[in-house]
């Protein structure tokens, strides 16, 4: 047992409990820097058993407890279909850290939120790192730090890791997590969701095998249709018949994928808890940037997809159309050239060796440069779409159609 007294823990010298802070969060909001702040110097690196992605530990050291600390990859969810997701959410289910730390960027926090929802369903003891603040401020966006913890019943502790503000309060809600773990709030879903959920838990609870994860989050992965945990269930003795018919039951009710109706229910909620939580003090006029006015039209329900084929037809246009005319060229010099070459050496070589050097090596070295305008445009055309940052809102628009074709 840990003892509090005046915000110090006293970690007990015979006690040879390993405690773990694992750090999580998507990619690119400051886990690096929380990393090297919590730990300094004591720290070291290495690759998970069996992969090449690197693993990063150290010792978080502070009011008389030593800690391991494990930074986890950056991730966006526990879907586990990518190597990260499957590094992060294994170490998660089978070590079950003390504490995890799930660093948000604040100032876009509706998409860090998704991530913090699935570690809620996993039922770990949460402490959430609302990083970036500075970005916050500068933008006009107020967040009710104090509401938001109450609301998901987790300590969320407002940092900018740069400047290691906040880390101080960061690493007394870390020690007071120790000694005191708090479960977080439960997400609930609409009613007849929560009873697909419900069914599936009772069958888990039959099969006797989910002491290494939560029921709940268990039934929810398995109508997420996930593959590995879909696997470990019917292995079990899950029946595949009435997983089948429960999945299939949620589809008919809302007409979708149950994938997609779990992904839009979460994000739903997370619009929800954005909208009490953040305010906005900008004006309309600073609020709507270029981009915001842009991305209306290009993700727009209706002309969403017409523009982006207009794109790709242009796309098509430009690398064909243009591009021709540029390898019409092409193929009409190395033409000159073979015809030139051969009529030059025709008194001088056997026709063999003239033949080899006009249709073998120029005809051959000019069939496959005259595709040479065509990849150019094309790879231009491709770069322009993506650092105009288009090709991410293609690829939103054209998610759920991707999704139907199993991609």
């Amino acid at each position: 047992m840990y003892l509090k007294e005046s915000n110090v823990i006293n970690f007990p010298e015979e006690s040879t409990k390993r405690i773990t802070i694992a750090l999580a969060g998507n990619p690119n909001v400051g886990k690096t820097t929380v990393f090297n702040v919590l730990t300094g110097l004591r720290q070291h690196t290495g690759n998970w058993p069996g992969v090449t992605v690197e693993r990063k530990e150290g010792i978080f050291e502070h009011a008389g407890l030593k800690a391991t600390v494990v930074d986890l990859p950056g991730i966006y969810g526990l879907s586990a279909y990518s190597l990260d997701e499957r590094i992060a959410r294994e170490f998660l289910i089978s070590e079950r850290p003390d504490v995890t730390v799930v660093i948000v960027d604040a100032s876009n926090i509706e998409r860090n939120l998704y991530l913090v929802m699935e570690l809620l369903e996993l039922e770990l003891n949460l402490v959430i790192a609302l990083n970036m603040m500075d970005d916050v401020k500068k933008e006009g966006i107020n967040i009710d730090v104090e509401g938001l913890s109450k609301y998901l019943n987790v300590p969320v502790i407002p940092t900018v890791a740069v400047r290691a503000e906040g880390i101080k309060e960061l690493k007394q809600a870390i020690l007071n997590s120790i000694e005191c773990p708090k479960k977080g709030r439960t997400i609930t879903y609409p009613t007849n969701f929560e009873k697909a959920i419900t069914d599936l838990q009772v069958l888990i609870n039959e099969a006797k095998f989910s002491e290494h994860w939560p029921s709940r989050w268990f039934a929810i992965k398995l109508l997420e249709k996930d593959p590995e945990i879909t696997n470990i269930a019917i292995s079990k003795g899950i029946p595949a018949e009435k997983l089948n018919n429960t999945i299939a039951s949620i589809e008919r009710q809302f007409k979708e994928d149950s994938t997609m109706v779990l992904s839009e229910m979460r994000y739903g909620i997370i619009h929800g808890i954005s909208k009490e939580f953040i305010k906005r003090t900008m004006t309309t006029a600073k609020r709507i940037s270029m981009t915001d006015r842009l991305d209306k039209i290009f993700t727009n329900k209706f002309l969403g997809l017409p523009i982006f084929f207009l794109f790709m037809w242009l796309t098509f246009q430009i690398t064909f159309s243009i591009g021709g005319y540029f390898a019409e060229w092409i193929d009409l010099l190395f033409g000159w050239l073979g015809d030139t070459i051969a009529a030059e050496l025709a008194n001088v070589f056997p026709e063999w060796l003239i033949s080899l050097l006009k249709d073998g090596i120029i005809g051959g070295v000019g069939s496959v440069v005259v595709f040479l305008p065509n990849i150019f445009l094309l790879f231009l055309a491709i770069a322009f779409l993506e650092d105009t940052g288009y090709m991410a809102r293609a690829a939103f628009i054209m998610d759920r159609l991707m999704h139907a074709m199993g991609l």
